[in-house]
């Protein structure tokens, strides 16, 4: 039969901005305050995740917040020629103030503000919700450049994107600012369908969740994210039942699962056994899951 268009319009609905919003801004406050160690340092805080996408959907309450240090970077050289690769090694210098050090000072800085709420995990540093303050995660990255040229510190070129590191010392780079942007060109593309069945997609993942049919962690939003994304923005128009399954269809018989990338177009976005992918096993789950939940509902 298919899910009704009523039903796919509730689920296209936003969820609340406004407490999301202001648990944003007492967080970023506490990250800014003149009393934190790295105060005097070039940092910038901003959001990634599904409330600074204007993905969110009403059952989501994190709100996840980046703070990101720029006077220290972290950086791959590999795709460099050999003669800049030279230019680069007699410029580098090394820092002084670690990723360890500098996380560390950004747990302090959120536990003087917020108190016994802080806990330091293993990727983010959560901060729990307390009356009308949503849970919040924060990452405490540091910058990321992945070299492409490099004459001298004033002639080279570069992806920028952000690193940090997990309590047992894996390094993950990702690159959040080119996976905004990119959503937001893409929806403006697709005459602002895009986001709005992002959040069909996520609605209908929760249930399959709530139903027991799928894993929570299977289908990460970030990854829902990504598969729509990939989606040509003549698929999306005219109603919600047929973007979905316009969608779907493309993904199922036209597209070629091996290219299709992440949102940030830095990575594949089906890949095994790295962080910054979509194991191909847990995608086609989610896919054969929603095509049931779909033809059965």
């Amino acid at each position: 039969m298919g899910i009704p268009e009523n039903q796919l319009d509730t689920w296209s609905h936003q969820g609340s901005v406004t407490q999301s919003a202001a648990t944003y801004n007492a967080i970023k406050s506490a990250l800014e305050s003149t009393n934190a160690v790295y105060h005097a340092n070039n940092f910038k805080v901003f959001l990634q995740g599904s409330y600074g996408n204007d993905t969110n959907i009403y059952t989501e309450s994190d709100v996840d917040v980046v703070i990101q240090l720029d006077d220290v970077y972290f950086s791959d050289v590999t795709s460099l020629p050999p003669a800049d690769k030279e230019a680069y090694d007699r410029t580098f210098v090394p820092a002084t103030y670690s990723y360890d050090q500098y996380r560390n000072d950004v747990v302090n800085a959120l536990t003087s503000r917020f108190g016994a709420d802080v806990t330091n995990g293993h990727k983010a540093i959560a901060v729990a919700a307390n009356g009308n303050r949503r849970k919040a995660d924060v990452i405490a990255a540091m910058q990321f450049r992945r070299y492409w040229k490099f004459r001298s510190t004033y002639d080279s070129s570069y992806d920028e994107g952000i690193c940090f590191f997990t309590s047992d010392g894996q390094q993950i780079v990702n690159y959040p600012k080119q996976h905004s942007e990119n959503l937001t060109i893409k929806h403006q593309a697709s005459n602002g369908w895009l986001k709005p069945m992002i959040r069909v997609l996520k609605n209908m993942r929760r249930k399959l969740v709530a139903d027991g049919v799928l894993n929570a962690s299977v289908a990460p939003s970030y990854y829902l994210e990504g598969l729509l994304y990939n989606v040509p923005s003549g698929k999306f128009g005219l109603s919600y039942e047929d973007s979905f399954v316009n969608a779907i269809n493309w993904i199922q018989s036209e597209a070629d699962e091996s290219k299709l990338v992440c949102a940030n177009e830095q990575y594949y976005l089906l890949w095994e056994g790295t962080p910054t992918s979509w194991e191909p096993s847990n995608a086609e789950a989610l896919l054969q899951a929603v095509i049931q939940q779909w033809n059965e509902w």
